[in-house]
């Protein structure tokens, strides 16, 4: 039996079918990922399933104790109150009252492996943190149906990882949007593929999905230009004069309107982005030269100890790391916004730098698509031919109204696009990327990796897209922590093998000369150490809220700033030992 049934949904914006006439059942079990260009209703669909949205016609049926959770892709602006509360929001619910502790330990174990504070205030978080939170609160009540909208959006490496095993573990049936392939192909099970108002659905991975419709595109392809080819012959026909009998005539001519008809509602494929990186003038063959560098805020500890690296014309440098864990500082290091404390750093010769802002801070909502890109002129400079704008915008698949549009109307993948659109304008042989593959579609997304593999300058490029990564770069520098930036030539794929190679020799010397904590049988001791860890968490959450609370008072800043320093090293080593207590549960939960 199906656990939620849409029949007959559709849904107009202005004048286009966004959703037409759709069917779809979502069976208990299914993992299924909705795919699609930006723009075909992917966002709209999801919203409909949670009620955030009303189609216009057709019927969603499911139980009424069907309990569905919703992972938006842009953050309300009304929520507010702590992370904690927001995430265990269901909790209040008359439903969930008699939840117990092991129900408030899962909100908590989840926060703590997003990397989050329980006790910071909503309205005072970063964009990509206020979407951690959202999506804690989608995992957190256990839902029926989880709907997620670009779930990785905003996580670093290993929350994706850890995201991935969450789901595969404990989430029995989701549907989800994603641009993350690597993503997609671990977790998926079924593909639904949303093309010009349509569904189509696919039990198979998905690399056999983009075989099969590759192969009935062609076939419809081939149709249609038979079709189109028989209606050219008629149109002839027609204009030279009805020769043959009447009654025959006329019947011809019926058909001749219908075949019009068809050819007029006829929603072709479409369009691809045409993609085209403006190279300068060439730069000199050293771009970047490093030497021992170090930095770290204040007095805490370094972001970055002792670093060196040489990166040549050509190169392309993935960054990758831990939110937090100092990408976006080597980045200004690197670009000569900030100086290293420490250690010598030298920028080439001739550097033209063209920088993609993954928080879209360069985007003017109030002006229009055109605006953005034009800066007040009706034409630019490509490839040193004068272009119009709106003709310019096409080939990103913005159409002339759509150009005349206000930037805040556009959806996360057109802002992408709008972005990708103003960065290709400028001539560059020094390219800088913060996350360029958040909300595009995967046609966008890899004619993107192709720009950037043909692209002749020097690329330095963060992202937590695995695949992305491996496709483009040719060497990582990584951001291991506590001030430790590793090096090492290939992609991701090699830097991970490099580190799971290393990790049984790390562990062996961890543990040598030391009994070892871990015990294959639950017992006595163990189950006492499992009734102990609720008042332990409970003691050290009561630590951590009485020194945010301290560091929230109004004149705080006024505090000396080896006191801030040491204030902000305990709340680290807080959030720290609960962690270490959450694993620990969990390790004697999965023995017990």
């Amino acid at each position: 039996m199906a656990l939620v049934t849409i029949r007959g949904i559709s849904l107009s914006y202005g004048e286009g079918l966004l959703l037409d006439n759709l069917d779809l059942n979502i069976e208990p079990g299914d993992r299924a990922c909705l795919v699609g260009r930006n723009g075909t209703g992917k966002s709209s669909l999801l919203k409909i399933l949670h009620g955030d949205e009303f189609a216009d016609s057709g019927d969603i049926i499911a139980h009424k104790d069907t309990r569905i959770s919703y992972l938006p892709q842009d953050v309300l602006s009304e929520i507010s109150g702590t992370v904690e509360e927001i995430a265990g929001s269901w909790l209040n619910t008359s439903s969930h009252s008699d939840t117990g502790w092991d129900t408030h330990h899962a909100v908590g174990r989840i926060i703590s492996h997003l990397s989050l504070d329980g006790h910071a205030q909503f309205d005072e978080l970063s964009g990509g943190q206020k979407r951690r939170v959202l999506l804690a609160r989608a995992l957190a009540c256990d839902p029926d149906l989880l709907l997620l909208d670009e779930p990785t959006n905003h996580l670093d490496i290993a929350s994706i990882c850890w995201l991935e095993d969450y789901l595969l573990r404990y989430c029995k049936t989701f549907l989800f949007v994603t641009h993350d392939r690597a993503f997609l192909r671990r977790v998926a099970n079924r593909i639904i593929d949303l093309d010009r108002g349509k569904l189509a659905h696919w039990t198979c991975d998905y690399d056999t999905f983009l075989q099969r419709k590759a192969d009935i595109q062609h076939d419809e392809s081939v149709r249609q230009a038979v079709f189109d080819k028989k209606l050219s012959k008629e149109e002839v026909w027609i204009r030279q004069g009805i020769k043959a009998r009447r009654t025959r005539d006329e019947g011809r001519v019926r058909h001749l309107f219908e075949m019009r008809e068809e050819r007029r509602t006829r929603r072709g494929v479409e369009g691809t982005a045409k993609l085209n990186l403006q190279g300068a003038t060439r730069s000199g063959n050293k771009v970047i030269d490093a030497k021992s560098i170090s930095f770290a805020y204040n007095e805490e500890e370094p972001i970055i100890k002792d670093f060196s690296t040489r990166i040549m014309r050509g190169d392309k440098v993935g960054i990758v790391g831990a939110n937090g864990s100092g990408k976006t500082t080597l980045l200004k290091l690197f670009t000569d916004e900030i100086q290293p404390e420490t250690g010598d750093l030298a920028m080439g010769a001739n550097l033209e730098v063209a920088y993609f802002d993954q928080h879209r801070a360069v985007l003017n909502d109030k002006e229009t698509v055109a605006e953005n890109v034009g800066r007040g002129k009706d034409s630019i400079t490509i490839n040193g031919r004068p272009r119009n704008i709106i003709s310019y915008l096409q080939d990103f698949l913005f159409t002339p109204n759509r150009a005349k549009t206000p930037v805040h109307v556009l959806s996360g993948g057109e802002r992408n696009r709008l972005l990708l659109a103003m960065l290709f304008a400028q001539p560059s042989n020094l390219l800088i990327m913060d996350e360029p593959t958040n909300d595009l579609d995967t046609a966008t997304l890899e004619l993107l990796e192709e720009q950037l593999v043909n692209y002749a300058g020097t690329i330095l490029l963060v992202s937590h897209d695995r695949e992305f990564l491996d496709n483009v770069v040719t060497s990582i520098i990584a951001m291991e922590g506590n001030g430790v930036v590793r090096e090492m030539v290939g992609g991701y794929k090699e830097y991970l093998q490099v580190v799971s190679d290393e990790a049984p020799a790390k562990k062996a010397k961890k543990n040598a000369g030391q009994k070892s904590k871990t015990t294959k049988k639950f017992g006595f001791n163990e189950n006492r150490e499992l009734n102990t860890l609720p008042r332990k968490i409970e003691k050290l959450e009561d630590k951590q809220a009485v020194l945010h609370d301290k560091m929230a008072e109004a004149d705080y800043y006024r505090t000396d700033p080896s006191k801030m320093a040491g204030d902000h090293k305990r709340a680290a080593e807080i959030l720290e030992t609960l962690t270490e207590h959450y694993n620990r549960w969990e390790e004697l939960e999965a023995l017990k």
